[in-house]
């Protein structure tokens, strides 16, 4: 593939994404950029660094209105709603958003207050992500979660009552020592909840993580296989569509910022370690952007936020773009890939023949679709395009 040419990008939808590294205590199985709190958060030093972080990144709208907007960490809701409301101007003071604009907050259920969530909404968050994992206290004990199930609970039924757009519930299954019964219980509890969106995903131990260091005992792969088989069933018994490998949604109410960088879409990544993926048509390439990782260097960094930014390679192309495009369960028309990677479609064809064949791709003249199958090997299915 190294031969490769590009011919004409398309500009694909923009979205935001912003990242608070900060938590109360770092979980065991985490790999994302966070830090565990030492004294108060920074917040209106960190607040103006964002938006000048932003401001930074300017040219990389292009013209563009912003769709989404997710605020990840780390824990953003531990910062207050004066920061929040701080944040929310700075952006729309600096970009447009589109009149429909999705804007997620991730929480954790024991930073969950009434008062602060509804200043949260007030201040323009109108989706809310919570991270619960699971609703048994053991395993809650066992993954270094600070919250207990009430908490979670009660945070999930909060969230029904928010003038919110939607509301997402985060539930691991393949937990250290969990059991069939178990785990589905665990997920039987969250459909109980009727969160509109639910992300259940397996746990995997990260490299530089305790978890990956000492491995905690965790299910056999008999044990998973049914887990994630009864599992399927039961959410879409309930009404739930799986949209993506571990995400399920009500009908209407899949996650927009999500399904941009899994259709491939542009992201600007403000705040420490935040990462970026922008199209550049008059330069024929796409751009991937890292920032200073660490709290203290990044609001040192005086609008010199950019840790790297490097060109994907053309041969890498095919593989970026179907590691996140392969991850969905609807069919991609053969034309995004060209206007998305500026590649012609004879690039791929002879793969997607293949995967045709072997049953972990539906193939016709104007699609491709992941089977069931496909979705369950993955990793299997997009290797070939590594090499």
């Amino acid at each position: 593939m190294a031969d490769m040419q590009l011919t004409r990008l398309a500009l694909p939808p923009l979205s935001l994404y912003v990242h608070v590294p900060w938590c109360v205590e770092k979980c065991p199985y985490c790999d994302f950029n966070s830090h565990a709190m030492r004294g108060d958060i920074p917040e209106q030093q960190y607040v103006q660094a964002l938006i000048n972080d932003l401001r930074a990144d300017l040219a990389w709208v292009q013209g563009r209105e912003i769709r989404s907007i997710f605020i990840g960490g780390g824990t953003p809701s531990l910062l207050s709603v004066a920061a929040v409301e701080s944040l929310m101007r700075g952006i729309k003071d600096t970009v447009a958003l589109s009149h429909d604009c999705e804007v997620t907050m991730e929480a954790n259920p024991g930073t969950v207050e009434a008062d602060k969530f509804a200043g949260f909404v007030a201040a323009g968050i109108n989706r809310l992500s919570i991270g619960v994992q699971s609703l048994q206290s053991e395993q809650l004990n066992l993954l270094g979660r600070i919250h207990d199930p009430l908490q979670a609970i009660r945070a999930a039924q909060f969230a029904q009552q928010l003038p919110l757009k939607s509301f997402n519930l985060d539930f691991m299954h393949g937990l250290p020592q969990q059991q069939l019964t178990t785990g589905l219980d665990d997920l039987q509890q969250a459909i109980a909840l009727a969160p509109p969106h639910l992300s259940w995903y397996q746990l995997t131990l990260e490299p530089n993580t305790p978890f990956y260091r000492q491995p905690p005992q965790l299910p056999s792969e008999e044990v998973l296989e049914e887990i994630n088989t009864q599992g399927h069933q039961l959410l879409c018994d309930a009404g739930y569509q799986r949209y993506e490998i571990s995400a399920y949604a009500k009908p209407g109410f899949e996650c927009q910022h999500n399904l941009n960088y899994w259709t491939f879409g542009d992201y600007i990544g403000i705040g420490c370690g935040a990462h970026g993926k922008i199209t550049q048509p008059e330069q024929q390439r796409i751009i991937r952007s890292v920032k200073v990782t660490a709290p203290t260097p990044y609001l040192a960094a005086r609008n010199n936020y950019r840790l790297r930014v490097e060109q994907v390679a053309t041969d890498e192309l095919p593989f970026e773009y179907f590691m996140n495009r392969a991850r969905l369960c609807q069919p991609a028309p053969l034309k995004e890939f060209e206007y998305r990677t500026g590649l012609s479609i004879d690039v791929i064809e002879p793969f997607l023949q293949q995967q045709a064949k072997q049953g972990t791709m539906n193939l016709d003249q104007t699609n491709w679709q992941m089977t069931e199958l496909g979705l369950n090997f993955f990793n299997q299915v997009i290797a070939p395009l590594s090499d």
